[in-house]
């Protein structure tokens, strides 16, 4: 199991960050390997189903989310389901007037073989997504703002 983890500063409220990434569809607009968001459920919980695709290195990945924490404005934990398998946690606090947004996955590679031979590679590619993720997030929210 492979893991990356970035922390991000926004200035703008809890409320609006939180807001704004409990919409699936603004994953799409601001993770440049999401390709498509489709088929989102809501949950009992408050949080939300749904189907992905999600491309690395060129392939098209189709994948489940199912969000399993749904705290307001502090926390998102969703559970990957399909070919990659692991937890996305999202976790919000209020920091110097707006929000620090801590994002994490942990994440299986889909084959063994992919897993021996590239690894490392895989997980830069991550990280530099996670980044990226996380960048456009504050870029969407604070110029919007």
């Amino acid at each position: 199991m492979a893991a990356v983890s970035e922390s991000i500063h926004i200035d703008r409220p809890v409320a609006d960050v939180f807001g704004y990434l409990d919409d699936p569809h603004n994953h799409a607009t601001i993770t440049p390997s999401i390709d498509n968001i489709r088929n989102i459920q809501p949950l009992d919980n408050g949080g939300k189903r749904l189907e992905y695709t999600y491309t690395m290195v060129g392939v098209g990945i189709d994948g489940e989310l199912v969000e399993q924490v749904h705290e307001e404005g502090e926390r998102m934990t969703f559970e990957m389901r399909g070919r990659l398998t692991g937890e996305i946690d999202l976790q919000f606090a209020a920091e110097d007037g707006g929000t620090s947004v801590t994002y994490s996955a942990e994440y299986d590679i889909p084959s063994r073989v992919l897993a021996a031979a590239a690894s490392a590679l895989v997980e830069r590619y991550n990280r530099r997504e996670l980044q990226t993720t996380l960048e456009n997030l504050r870029a969407e929210l604070e110029e919007s703002g």
